[in-house]
């Protein structure tokens, strides 16, 4: 009985590690991390709702786009979120990686996710109440759901009165989110994208429809949409000259062109979906609609 006990007693760290992958694999969202030592936050949302809930503590790694607040640059660099490498990430000898959705490559994602690390995967959209499942999700993994649930009730708030400040505006700007335009080509965000979605909520509407996700547009797609302003983001990516931009025949004939009517926000402020995301919309909404905006 003696030789049994103690082997049960070895084998039972390995079981509390299964069920944590178990639980993580079945069901990311409502995953709980059994050691929160050492967590990996993949994904600047993610790292930027650890530090609002004020568990930075707990923080080994982050990923490249996790450039806020400033004290997270101080943390080791794991990669680009979507070009991850299995070997990068579980250097730095995580007890769990808390990863946003749209983490990858998927090859990269899948062999984490059979790992003996925890993995959980938090859901992304991009959408008011996106916010609130986000901080829910991460406060669940790290065992602090009455921080999470005050965390939420307060971006809530925060973005239910950024949302109010257009709620008056009749003549409602149609916008043009640019991805890029390398190669003369102008990628657009469509629906069902961060884009699309930070539009929305500054009051405003996506100049392009019929499609989701980022895609090239056509010449004749783009003056039929008639966009009055082009937004565009920076520190993300290959910099969107203006001149370049401008030059863009189908571009310059639409309302936008003939204003040169741009707005350029720092890429994880504009797309972030996160904490800051009312201050986003405010800062947004006031470029697009100037005193219009109502406090």
């Amino acid at each position: 009985m003696r030789v049994v006990f103690r082997f049960r007693s070895a084998l039972a760290p390995m079981f509390g590690v299964l069920f944590a992958v178990l639980s993580a694999g079945a069901n990311e969202s409502a995953a709980v991390f059994s050691d929160t030592s050492r967590i990996a936050s993949i994904g600047g949302s993610i790292t930027e709702i650890v530090y609002a809930l004020g568990e930075e503590g707990h923080l080994v790694a982050r990923d490249s786009t996790s450039s806020f607040p400033q004290a997270a640059l101080e943390l080791p660099d794991v990669g680009y979120m979507r070009a991850l490498s299995p070997e990068g990430v579980l250097s730095v000898n995580p007890s769990g990686i808390l990863a946003l959705h749209g983490s990858g490559p998927k090859e990269a994602v899948d062999v984490l996710k059979k790992s003996s690390v925890p993995f959980v995967e938090v859901p992304e959209h991009y959408s008011h109440e996106g916010i609130l499942e986000k901080i829910r999700v991460v406060g669940r993994a790290l065992g602090v759901d009455a921080k999470a649930e005050k965390l939420a009730a307060e971006m809530d708030a925060k973005l239910k009165s950024a949302e109010k400040q257009t709620a008056s505006i009749k003549q409602r700007k149609r916008i043009l989110f640019v991805l890029s335009t390398q190669g003369g080509k102008i990628l657009a965000a469509g629906s069902d994208t961060a884009g699309d979605g930070i539009i929305k909520l500054a009051g405003a509407v996506n100049a392009v429809e019929g499609f989701s996700g980022y895609k090239q547009m056509s010449d004749e797609a783009i003056v039929t949409a008639k966009p009055d302003v082009i937004l565009t983001m920076k520190n993300a990516g290959p910099p969107i000259s203006e001149d370049e931009l401008f030059a863009n025949p189908s571009i310059a004939s639409t309302p936008a062109g003939a204003a040169r009517k741009v707005i350029s926000m720092d890429g994880g402020y504009l797309l972030g979906f996160g904490p800051r995301t009312a201050e986003t919309i405010h800062d947004l909404a006031v470029s697009l609609y100037g005193s219009q905006v109502t406090d």
